[in-house]
């Protein structure tokens, strides 16, 4: 597919196209997380979509030495770090060659979910429908990352979408999610801002208006479960 315009006015347009495509009918208790920060508006428009609370997922990127912007992995609060050992492999690095770097970026990804939470617990994922939404997906590294840790908390079903991807980059994420819905994957992809009219920075700030919105609006109250969900194992998942 060749697209010579920019298919998406702002996130949050992007979000309600994405919204649309993912459809009501299929999420009978669904909880949507923005991948910060980028991904954070595009999933309020999901969230808002269908009626579902809303949460914030972090993963850092893991650069390689000298080039901190070239992703060779990934690493979330919590869970394992996740790397690309073809990547690395071809730079002849080890995981321990990045242990330091890792821990760096895991640090900042727990001070981020202390930032964007307040003192406010995740909402609770455990054997629920989880929607991780971004704003796009290039290499997959922190996409991968943030998959892998919310698998822990074992959802019923675990979901990526996002309203753009490079050729073939859905592939990669068939063996971390359930499934992975894309609104286009266009054959000249460059990078994802390419793809949007205004792909301005979100900041800490929008993030958290945008959770505080969806914690007195949504379904579901952040870290509670859904009656409907029953049992106290409801209250035991997290989000990273």
């Amino acid at each position: 597919m060749s697209v010579r315009y920019r298919a998406f006015a702002d996130r949050r347009t992007a979000g309600r196209r994405l919204a649309r495509l993912i459809g009501r009918p299929e999420w009978p208790d669904p909880v949507v997380l923005g991948l910060a920060r980028g991904g954070v508006p595009v999933a309020a428009e999901v969230a808002r979509e269908l009626g579902a609370p809303l949460d914030v997922a972090v993963s850092r990127k893991i650069g390689a030495p000298g080039h901190p912007e070239f992703g060779v992995g990934a690493v979330t609060a919590d869970a394992p770090p996740y790397y690309d050992l073809g990547t690395m492999r071809k730079l002849g690095l080890s995981p321990a060659d990045l242990e330091r770097t890792c821990e760096a970026e895991r640090a900042e990804a727990r001070r981020r979910l202390r930032r964007y939470h307040g003192g406010r617990a995740p909402v609770a994922t455990h054997g629920r429908d989880v929607l991780l939404v971004d704003d796009g997906l290039a290499t997959g590294v922190t996409a991968i990352s943030a998959l892998r840790a919310l698998r822990r908390a074992e959802p019923r079903r675990l979901v990526f979408a996002t309203p753009v991807c490079a050729v073939r980059a859905p592939e990669r994420l068939r063996d971390e999610a359930d499934d992975v819905f894309c609104l286009i994957e266009p054959e000249r992809f460059g990078a994802v801002g390419r793809w949007y009219e205004d792909f301005s920075q979100t900041t800490d700030e929008e993030v958290v208006s945008l959770l505080d919105v969806s914690a007195t609006t949504a379904r579901g109250t952040p870290g509670v479960p859904d009656p409907r969900a029953g049992g106290e194992d409801a209250m035991t998942g997290r989000d990273q």
